[in-house]
């Protein structure tokens, strides 16, 4: 009974010894292969957004450094908003129900698409 106690703990020890085992995958993806055959893993590019608004910021630092504008695109955007009373008769330090908010400054916000090797 003693051996049978003991061959039973040593299969038991052996299965999870077994069933623990790790396996470790060195080989490439389907998809990194096909990268590596094509020779795009060389060729990517860096691409970054940048936005202007307001006529605030510049480009052209990233454009010295080699960046190149691949899209760009506009539209327009409140720059700047200003309170205004609500009617003639309003005050608006003593009154806040009668305050309006209403764009003040109308520019451009211009968004660039940058990309570079």
């Amino acid at each position: 009974m003693k051996n049978f106690k003991k061959i039973t703990y040593l299969f038991l020890i052996m299965f999870f010894l077994i069933s623990c085992k790790t396996t470790i995958n060195n080989e490439p993806s389907e998809k990194e292969l096909e990268k590596i055959q094509s020779g795009q893993i060389k060729n990517e590019k860096e691409k970054m957004e940048i936005i202007v608004s307001c006529g605030e910021g510049e480009i052209n630092e990233f454009i010295n450094d080699g960046w190149i504008i691949v899209e760009e695109y506009s539209e327009e955007k409140v720059c700047t908003w200003k309170s205004v009373p609500a009617n003639d008769s309003c005050d608006i330090d003593k009154d806040k129900g009668c305050k309006i908010t209403q764009p003040d400054k109308i520019g451009e916000e211009k968004t660039y698409i940058l990309e570079r090797k």
